[in-house]
């Protein structure tokens, strides 16, 4: 994909610049419990404050059916107004002549978030006119929602029509650098680490990584999969039936490039899919029935370990338990501390995978946390994301 252009390549000053954030944030009630996305931005608002832009932050929140107060993003306007120790202003509408007054309004440096854009079923639906009315409140439009960069929607890719100038956000370029240089020129070895419950999440990341990694380490759910595939006793272990013979494709392939593919040696396994249920590790492999496995147990963890303490990029996508179980959530956690104490260059991408470095405390010793999960997984894959194909190119 050819370079865009950044923020460092553009004049904002006294122009209106429409920013497209990802502050799709956890809350409960009028609370936000979680504001690391909001965090992430901050360096992109504050370098448009610097330049002396009006600024207009749009974002998503949640799923909501039309119009719902409780999806409101008046919340997130009064904890940014805090973070950056400045007014935020809010309007109640996305488009129209009461957003358009605001927005005639605004002075250099201020900063104006909208109303939640999925309260209008035109912003998934990437309807044009949606898109050209969004468009027309702004000069300049920057995309630092890289969470959001792989769909097209209206304030994503068809924002994108109507403004000449479209640059990526520092976030946004932050993501890109990283993960570009993991998939196409890492520092070697170059190990990737997937886990999730399911083989059909990963199939193009496996693929894809398959001529790229010197070793893959595979944990989760999809190992038994996997297990499965090479004819092993993996109990009432969650298993994808229709994709045994791709496991059994993708261990056959691995084979022929002479690469190391490494699977659990052992699991901790459990009685039933509970927290606080009967417990026990065994030899990867040889699950009785009545059991299943729910994490990556001891010996895995060792092995994990010395692969990874070799490594100089280390990707790591999904969770290699039920991470959810405090009891099941140690493999991932130690697994967490050893890519932290390792000298390789770390991405890690993924909800969970975010909250397991976060929970070990090691969240300042990983090189890049991804803001997006199943943007970086497509990246991985080597697809397109709509959001950043659709920005200006560099000349």
């Amino acid at each position: 994909m050819a370079a865009k252009i950044g923020l460092n390549d553009i004049d904002v000053k006294g122009k209106r610049v429409l920013v497209r954030v990802d502050f799709n944030v956890p809350m409960e009630g009028k609370q936000i419990t979680d504001d690391t996305r909001i965090q992430a931005a901050l360096p992109t608002i504050h370098a448009l404050i610097r330049k002396s832009a009006k600024i207009i932050l749009v974002t998503h929140l949640g799923r909501p059916k039309g119009f719902d107060p409780e999806q409101s993003t008046e919340p997130i306007a009064v904890a940014l107004s805090k973070l950056l120790g400045q007014r935020v202003k809010h309007t109640v509408d996305v488009i129209g002549p009461e957003v358009e007054a605001v927005v005639s309004e605004l002075q250099e440096g201020d900063v104006l978030l909208l109303e939640n854009v999925r309260f209008y079923d035109e912003e998934t639906k990437n309807d044009a006119a949606f898109a050209e009315k969004l468009a027309s409140l702004a000069d300049v439009y920057v995309n630092d929602a890289f969470g959001a960069a792989h769909r097209a929607h209206a304030s994503t890719e068809g924002i994108t029509h109507h403004i000449k100038t479209c640059a990526a956000g520092l976030l946004m370029e932050r993501e890109i650098t990283y993960l570009s240089k993991a998939v196409h020129n890492p520092a070697r070895p170059f190990i990737a680490i997937l886990g999730g419950a399911k083989v059909s999440d990963k199939i193009g990341v496996i693929e894809n990584l398959l001529d790229k990694v010197d070793a893959l380490l595979i944990g989760g759910g999809m190992t038994y999969t996997f297990l499965k595939a090479m004819g092993k006793q993996i109990g009432n272990s969650i298993v994808e039936l229709d994709k045994v013979s791709l496991a059994n494709d993708i261990l056959k392939k691995a084979q022929a490039r002479n690469l190391a593919i490494h699977l659990p040696s052992d699991d901790v396994i459990g009685k039933e899919f509970k927290p606080d249920t009967e417990s026990k590790v065994v030899a990867s492999g040889e699950i009785p029935e009545g059991w299943q496995g729910l994490d990556i147990g001891p010996e895995t963890v060792k092995a994990f370990s010395e692969v990874i303490s070799t490594a100089k990029t280390v990707v790591w996508n999904g969770p290699l338990g039920v991470y959810e179980f405090e009891k099941f959530a140690q493999g991932t956690i130690n697994i967490a501390k050893k890519i932290a104490e390792s000298e390789a260059i770390s991405i890690i991408g993924g909800g969970d995978c975010v909250a397991a470095v976060q929970k070990a405390g090691v969240a300042d010793r990983i090189t890049h946390i991804s803001t997006g999960g199943g943007a970086s997984l497509e990246f991985l894959e080597g697809r397109t994301l709509p959001g950043l194909a659709a920005l200006t190119d560099k000349i």
